[in-house]
């Protein structure tokens, strides 16, 4: 039986200062051949958007005309129309550090921790952009997002979509982010290893594994729920074995997101 997730204690917790973070699959392949997304990062010194990279652990929309480009013209008024691919926002969510798995989990098993110099920059909003919220905001005007937030957690909605967006103007570089936090089944990864060779902290949260035996067919649908049963390893799936099956480029990419959002949800060991 698979138990919900429980987070309604973080609710009431006084809000820390706040930071944004980066969700990632590590060790998924990159762009460049041979290289991991964690590996990339490094190599490039900088996290670069999904019309940058082609790739994206959520829609598959970003190019001119497409629904991120348009949802970015409206949130930005135009102000990125015509800006080269390197030049657009990098999104994340907003972090009050209260969840070890990162604020928004439905985006990657790890995440970059940025450092809050960054927020002089990043913009805001809720619902996800794909929802076409009404606008975006600063750093000063995130109370009313964070509420309502807080209600759609407290109300039954999809604990994979109550993260308050961020979207970071100007680029993240190597020297805007202040540690990395890895699934544990990634500690000794080649990325990992780029990570701590360039200087940054690695830390590990505590974990995804399920047993596929117990998953939902009516969270994400029966055919995410048949592949995950199909990379499970003794009954049970973990993010490395997710990672191995992105590899080896075998299988569609939205239904590896799928399998993933089926981990993030009812995978987390705490």
């Amino acid at each position: 039986m698979v138990e919900p997730d429980e987070r309604s204690e973080e609710v009431s917790r006084p809000p820390a200062p706040p930071t944004v973070s980066l969700h990632l699959h590590p060790d998924w392949p990159a762009r460049a051949p041979g290289l991991t997304v964690l590996e990339s990062v490094v190599r490039d010194g900088r996290y670069l958007s999904q019309f940058a990279t082609g790739t994206s652990n959520g829609g598959l929309t970003a190019h001119p005309g497409g629904d991120r480009w348009r949802w970015e013209s409206r949130l930005f008024e135009g102000r990125y129309d015509d800006a080269p691919a390197p030049a657009r926002p990098v999104y994340g969510a907003l972090d009050r550090g209260w969840a070890a798995y990162g604020p928004a989990p439905r985006f990657g098993s790890a995440y970059l921790l940025l450092r809050p110099a960054v927020l002089e920059r990043t913009t805001f909003c809720f619902p996800d952009s794909v929802l076409e919220p009404a606008g975006v905001v600063g750093p000063d005007g995130l109370a009313p997002l964070e509420q309502a937030a807080a209600a759609a957690r407290t109300t039954g909605g999809d604990p994979l979509d109550d993260y308050v967006e961020a979207h970071v103007h100007g680029g993240v570089g190597l020297d805007d982010v202040a540690g990395v936090v890895l699934d544990p089944t990634a500690a000794d990864t080649p990325g990992a290893e780029a990570a701590r060779a360039a200087g940054l902290e690695v830390r590990s949260h505590p974990g995804y594994d399920v047993a596929v035996a117990g998953l939902p067919d009516d969270y994400r649908g029966p055919g995410p729920v048949a592949l995950a049963r199909r990379l499970a390893r003794d009954g049970r799936l973990d993010p490395a074995l997710l990672a191995a099956a992105a590899a080896r480029r075998t299988h569609d990419p939205q239904a590896l997101k799928r399998a993933w959002h089926l981990l993030a949800r009812f995978g987390r060991r705490v």
